[in-house]
């Protein structure tokens, strides 16, 4: 059946579904926004309607918080995602705990950060593995699945972007004689991708065609790499092996890494210099890499326009992925897929991807020959184990995802390994505090799991190790501030024998000594802010800098006696750009001040 407009759909939904909706719509970009919307606002206004979401990731444009971050912010949100883009309305109502009665929101993947203050989001979090969710959701006894398609000229569909769960949940549904009303919502810009995600007609239970403009898709702002996830991805990328299969996640230690691997492709020699004497085993690509990615970004298609991600399956695949979400120029890329960079192209069910059982396990372990299955995390424990989603107090930053799922499949197969990469330390408050900690009370993966782990300062290989080794070999890439604590208390708990001690090397994983590291890569031509371009014009991406430093020394009066002497005029392009060139009010001049001292730090 052809729908035409969100709210017909709306009226269709209801008619069939009843006054209980108990709705799955994919992570991501695959939402259908505009419809998600009308039902939402049907079951807001009406308290004998109900609506229960099951979803990840629901994306929205970012409120900003303070007027310097309103003036950047606004122009530059209107630019990215239009002036019509549809904001998820639940996901907003979660994030503020203004949920209405009749509505409850289950998330099992938000994004990075978000649900931290909502007690709505933390207390209805679903804490599942990514490849066990079509199973999960079928025993909540959902009645609609609302996913955002697209439509071939010749009129066949495609779940683009999201055939990761949708696939399985809805066979699920059929093998055990279910009932799933499937509806489609067409949006003309979203690229036409192959393989499990291509479905015939009679997949839909309708098919909607909105009759307002298109808004835009959601596209990730291409953001700065700093020199600390810069270190930490070179590092990594000598670990990745030519005629071997590749595992990313999304970020910038993702974005890091990636540029890295275009480097000692590209400028091996430049890369071995930087790098010394651990790089001797890395060569240029020449068979390539293959892509096995839940999730399919941007990182893919700079390694594939590298000469990089090339090594094809016997089936001519060199990328499979479950989801896809990037920037718009990644979105333009995928539309414009030809040939066998189209067909070779395979987006699939994430139960094909994130596990190895299937019915043919010789052929699924033959491709990921060679497997380097890199994820980030938040905290590793000196043990081995990592938190990567919740915070010490139970509090979820993001999700498990397929995180778990990939580091076992490392120790499954016999030539594959698990990287996990973070940050040594962070700063909070002014204070620098260790991301490599005595233990943690929440770990996504187990110390049984273990493998390598990498930092600025460097790579420990842990698998297989004893646990005296395995605490030796963490705090030698931790920083030197933090070892003699965290060793003192593993020989306290006799973990680590009364005479080891760290090797004399392990003193130099300084802030000071890695900023010489970085500064000689910088004069090589390494370590760009932006490896792969920017969505933010020249003049924000120097405002970016400056309104970090506003933020991490809020004190106007700080930045005020920084202005003294300081020359407005020497910044119009950026004053202009917020609005603040010709300052009429007393605060306007006090905010041009200390934004000029910041620009000029």
């Amino acid at each position: 059946m052809l729908l035409r407009g969100n709210e017909a759909a709306a009226d269709y939904v209801l008619k069939h579904c009843g006054p209980k909706l108990r709705v799955m719509t994919p992570l991501g970009l695959g939402k259908p926004n505009r419809l998600l919307n009308a039902l939402y606002r049907r079951v807001k206004n009406d308290p004998q309607l109900h609506l229960t979401i099951y979803t990840a990731l629901s994306l929205n444009p970012p409120k900003p918080r303070g007027d310097l971050a309103n003036r950047f912010f606004t122009p530059f949100a209107k630019r990215q995602w239009g002036e019509n883009y549809p904001v998820l309305e639940y996901a907003v109502a979660a994030a503020r705990d203004e949920l209405p009665d009749n509505v409850r929101v289950h998330e099992f993947y938000t994004a990075a950060g978000a649900a931290l203050n909502s007690v709505s989001m933390q207390r209805d979090y679903q804490s599942i593995n990514y490849t066990h969710v079509a199973a999960r959701l079928v025993d909540e006894e959902p009645n609609l699945l609302l996913q955002l398609v697209a439509k071939s000229p010749d009129g066949r569909y495609s779940l683009s972007c999201n055939p990761d769960l949708s696939r399985d949940v809805v066979d699920t549904f059929k093998a055990r004689g279910l009932p799933l009303m499937v509806i489609g919502v067409v949006h003309p810009d979203l690229p036409y991708l192959k393989g499990d995600a291509e479905v015939p007609p009679e997949y839909f239970s309708a098919i909607v065609e909105d009759d307002e403009p298109p808004h835009k898709l959601f596209a990730l702002p291409r953001t700065s790499v700093d020199e600390i996830d810069h270190a930490i991805g070179f590092h990594a990328s000598r670990l990745a092996v030519d005629d071997g299969t590749l595992q990313l996640g999304i970020g910038s230690l993702s974005d890091a890494l990636t540029a890295a691997l275009v480097c000692r492709h590209a400028q091996n020699e430049v890369y071995r210099e930087q790098l010394g004497p651990v790089a001797k085993d890395a060569a240029p690509f020449s068979v390539g890499l293959h892509g096995l990615s839940e999730m399919v970004m941007d990182n893919f298609m700079h390694l594939r326009r590298a000469g990089i991600l090339k090594r094809q399956t016997p089936n001519g695949v060199y990328l499979t992925g479950g989801f896809a979400l990037g920037s718009s120029e990644f979105y333009e890329w995928l539309r414009t897929l030809r040939e066998e960079d189209f067909a070779g192209l395979f987006m699939g069910r994430i139960s094909q991807i994130n596990h190895l059982m299937d019915l043919e396990p010789r052929s699924r372990r033959g491709e990921r020959k060679n497997a380097r299955l890199f994820n980030t995390c938040m905290q590793v424990t000196v043990l081995g184990g990592a938190a990567s989603e919740t915070l010490t107090d139970g509090r979820v930053v993001s999700g498990v995802g397929g995180q778990y799922n990939f580091v076992a499949m490392a120790h499954e197969l016999p030539d594959a390994r698990s990287i996990l990469m973070l940050r040594s330390t962070r700063t909070s408050g002014g204070k620098r505090a260790s991301n490599i900690v005595y233990s943690h009370g929440h770990l996504t993966i187990p110390r049984h799991l273990r493998d390598i782990i990498v930092t600025e300062y460097g790579v420990a290989d842990v698998r297989g190790r004893t646990d005296e080794e395995t605490i030796l070999a963490i705090l030698s890439i931790a920083d030197a501030q933090f070892q003699r604590p965290l060793l003192e208390e593993a020989k306290r708990n006799k973990k680590v024998r009364p005479s080891v001690q760290l090797p004399p090397r392990a003193a130099e994983n300084t802030p000071e000594k890695l900023a010489a590291w970085i500064a000689r890569g910088r004069s090589r031509g390494l370590f760009q802010t932006y490896p792969f371009g920017s969505d933010f014009t020249p003049e924000e991406q120097r405002l970016v800098v400056a309104l970090e430093r506003l933020k991490a020394k809020p004190s106007q009066r700080y930045w005020l006696m920084r202005a003294v002497g300081a020359r407005p005029e020497k910044f119009q392009p950026e004053l202009k750009r917020m609005g603040l060139d010709s300052p009429k009010t007393l605060k306007e001049k006090l905010t041009q001040l200390a934004l000029v001292a910041a620009l000029s730090a």
